[in-house]
């Protein structure tokens, strides 16, 4: 193989290995993304654009009022003429991911040309897998999971360490931590109505080595997306005021007998607004592992809830 600078190389180079694209995960192609073309150059936009235009890709701006809200960007494809598009005015970190989001889908039909044993994916999957491409890419999987238990599970400090979004720490420390340990966290933004908040984003993972602890059966204890703040709940008492909070123990079943959950909110807040609610719940006897985070933003305590979060 002579060189990376054609998209085609690339995908050669993962048959290859892999035998077909369908053997590589998404971690695995963002492993060796950053081992071919990152090598010991900083993961910034910088670099990114150089990538993409060794590999005959233009990246260009495009007025945020020419896409549609939930738009970040696109790609065409012309014979060998590739273009990817993000929105001018986005931030750094939703333009590089943008790039590497819309890279791994100009390579998914050239997977099928390639392999003929491969089915390309259908525009929903291949959504996905570049969503989880281009976090695996900016987001190490082991170096990232060291950084999850060495801040305490703490999603704002991780935001700020990495210069990445909330939304996607979040997303991607379900990812890391999937198999490992029971978890449950949730990101709330404020909703459309003035002084409403919702849930946009939330994440999870279980313990695959000790299926006991997992929490089973819980039915509606854990908001899924959409959901809006419930009165008297710990996110709503972080909005209320504006600072972290701790529930210690938090039962579940009816005797109050079982060690239950734990769970820590933080709030967010830029230029004096509260901006975003951050949720992290796991066992009650893994409270250690959230010390480093509780211990930084020294949370109101509250001592019990039951049935709730």
């Amino acid at each position: 193989m002579k060189s990376f600078s054609d998209l085609r190389y690339f995908c050669e180079y993962i048959i290859n290995k892999y035998g077909s694209p369908s053997n590589a995960s998404e971690e695995d192609k963002a492993q060796e993304f950053r081992k071919i073309y990152l090598r010991e150059l900083p993961l910034d936009l910088r670099t990114l654009r150089a990538i993409a235009s060794a590999c005959g890709i233009h990246v260009n701006g495009v007025d945020s009022k020419k896409l549609p809200q939930n738009i970040r960007g696109y790609h065409d494809v012309f014979d060998d003429n590739r273009n990817i598009y993000y929105k001018n005015g986005d931030t750094i970190s939703g333009i590089e991911n943008t790039i590497l989001h819309e890279f791994r889908e100009m390579i998914e039909p050239v997977f099928g040309e390639l392999c003929l044993d491969y089915s390309p994916l259908r525009t929903s999957a291949v959504h996905l897998v570049a969503n989880k491409f281009a976090t695996a890419v900016l987001l190490p999987k082991d170096e990232f999971r060291e950084k999850v238990y060495e801040t305490g599970f703490d999603v704002v400090t991780l935001s700020k360490l990495y210069s990445k979004s909330c939304s996607q720490v979040l997303i991607r420390m379900g990812e890391v931590l999937q198999g490992n340990i029971f978890l449950y966290s949730a990101l709330y933004e404020q909703g459309p109505e003035v002084g409403s908040w919702i849930l946009n984003y939330w994440t999870g993972s279980t313990n695959n080595d000790d299926p006991e602890a997992n929490i089973c059966g819980a039915d509606g204890l854990f908001p899924r997306k959409g959901r809006a703040v419930l009165p008297g709940s710990l996110v709503d008492m972080v909005i209320m005021a504006k600072k972290p909070h701790l529930v210690r123990r938090i039962t579940i079943l009816d005797s109050k007998e079982d060690d239950g959950l734990v769970a820590v909110a933080r709030p967010l807040i830029i230029g004096g607004a509260l901006v975003k609610v951050v949720l992290v719940v796991v066992l009650s006897h893994s409270i250690g592992l959230l010390q480093p985070q509780i211990e930084r933003i020294k949370p109101v305590e509250v001592e019990e809830f039951h049935k709730h979060l």
